[in-house]
């Protein structure tokens, strides 16, 4: 599909100067026979009139001067033009009635097909002689005092058809470059017709990237109403996410001031009464289970799912700085992590959501793996895809969908709320992205993180 307004515009300019060309080309072909027609009707029509003025009937006979005023009508050359008269209504052509020009077929240029509309009794028409050459034919019927005669100029074709492919020949070529030129023009004109959508684009693209925050308004009416709401939008999701976060900051003080003093309460307890070191420990699990889903609501809460403005993150160097802390974490474990992720792969994201996505998945990976971790990314037209493998037990079939589920636990053995890989899906979920769990060439998991571009 064509997704440039002015790519398409510009195909269909061009199939419309195509469809143009071919149309023009038959109707010029056929206007300009039509003009020789009308000046080949006009010339012979000419030397007609110069044959029947110079002519003399003397003692009964047809004569013509020595000398005529058109010289073509006196040469004996083939291709020169022909005039003579003959009777009409004779039953042989008579050898005795005065011709002039060359030789010719005279019976077989009798007839032919009428070319033009002619006042009186004369005719123009095209006739082919018996060696197949073509002659314009002026045929007109006179009276000299005498008998009736008819008067007849020809001139051949030939020259015509020269003439004509000639000037067909220069004017396809000149059709066509003034074509071209016409569809440079009409592609100059969309560039500056399509200026606004293309400095829209650009005003998106800087919104996107954080550096401004509404649309110009001064753009042509067609596209007002639009640049309208999308500033409306944007100042409504702005708003809103910073109510979210005045909020949400008010909401986590007021939470975790109390659990603060809950903790310091315990810590004292411990201190004074080592007797009830059991009930100690059972408070204080779920003081941290506490602390850890309010974590969790505030996180999904500041999350910019969907976000208008956000900046775009390289990957590598984020992987490089988790992976530098998870070894010093899993410094006893000796892990290998190998990482392919080239440093051109951006992401459009909240650095704080890839750190969350990626160190749920990657300390995931070290706390399960025997020995090795691998990243990889392969960056696709319309998405990244992230890959991280282990050498684990893996995850079994049957259970990869349930793991994925809040508070479900595929590691029963080491503590945990079950809430980390749907941290991991809610933050996918916010970029329009998903999580797949196969199986690794490592012998372990699989992590695929698909996420657009």
């Amino acid at each position: 599909m064509l997704r440039s307004f002015r790519f398409r515009l510009l195909c269909c300019a061009a199939i419309l100067l195509v469809i143009f060309l071919v149309v023009l080309m038959p109707i010029m072909r056929e206007a300009f026979d039509q003009a020789v027609r009308q000046f080949s009707n006009v010339r012979l029509e000419e030397r007609a009139n110069e044959l029947i003025t110079a002519a003399q009937v003397v003692d009964g006979e047809l004569t013509l001067p020595s000398r005529l005023q058109d010289l073509r009508l006196e040469t004996n050359k083939v291709g020169n033009h022909l005039g003579y008269f003959y009777k009409p209504k004779a039953k042989a052509w008579s050898e005795s009635i005065t011709a002039i020009g060359e030789s010719s077929d005279t019976r077989a240029l009798s007839s032919g097909e009428s070319m033009l509309s002619t006042e009186g009794k004369a005719d123009f028409r095209l006739s082919t002689d018996s060696l197949g050459r073509h002659y314009y034919v002026y045929d007109k019927e006179i009276n000299l005092g005498g008998p009736d005669l008819s008067v007849i100029t020809m001139e051949p074709v030939t020259e015509y058809d020269v003439l004509r492919t000639s000037f067909l020949r220069r004017f396809e070529v000149w059709l066509v470059v003034a074509l071209v030129c016409l569809l440079a023009l009409i592609a100059m004109g969309l560039t500056w017709s399509l200026r606004p959508l293309r400095r829209l684009k650009y005003q998106l693209d800087e919104i996107e990237a954080g550096k401004r925050e509404q649309l110009d308004e001064n753009v042509p009416s067609e596209i007002y109403r639009l640049t309208r709401s999308l500033n409306r939008l944007l100042t409504t999701e702005r708003m809103q996410r910073e109510r979210y976060h005045d909020t949400l900051g008010d909401l986590a003080h007021s939470l975790k001031t109390p659990l603060t003093v809950l903790q310091n309460t315990l810590d004292e307890i411990k201190e004074k009464d080592v007797g009830c070191v059991q009930q100690l420990v059972i408070m204080q699990s779920q003081i941290d289970r506490m602390g850890q889903q309010i974590g969790y609501q505030l996180q999904r809460a500041t999350q910019r799912k969907g976000a208008l403005i956000s900046k775009r993150i390289s990957l590598r160097p984020l992987i490089d700085s988790l992976t530098t802390t998870l070894n010093k974490v899993y410094a006893d474990k000796q892990i290998n992590i190998k990482t392919d992720v080239s440093y051109s792969i951006k992401l459009q994201a909240e650095e704080a959501a890839l750190l969350e996505l990626f160190g749920n998945l990657l300390e995931n990976a070290c706390r399960l793996c025997i020995s090795t971790v691998k990243i990889s990314a392969n960056l696709f037209e319309k998405e990244v895809v992230i890959l991280i493998e282990d050498d684990g037990p893996g995850i079994p079939v049957a259970k990869r969908n349930a793991v994925l589920q809040r508070g479900v636990r595929g590691d029963s053995l080491n503590p945990g709320q079950g809430i980390g890989l749907a941290v991991v899906q809610d933050i996918l979920e916010g970029y329009s992205g998903y999580l797949e769990i196969g199986d690794s060439a490592l012998g372990g998991a699989c992590f695929y993180i698909h996420i657009p571009i």
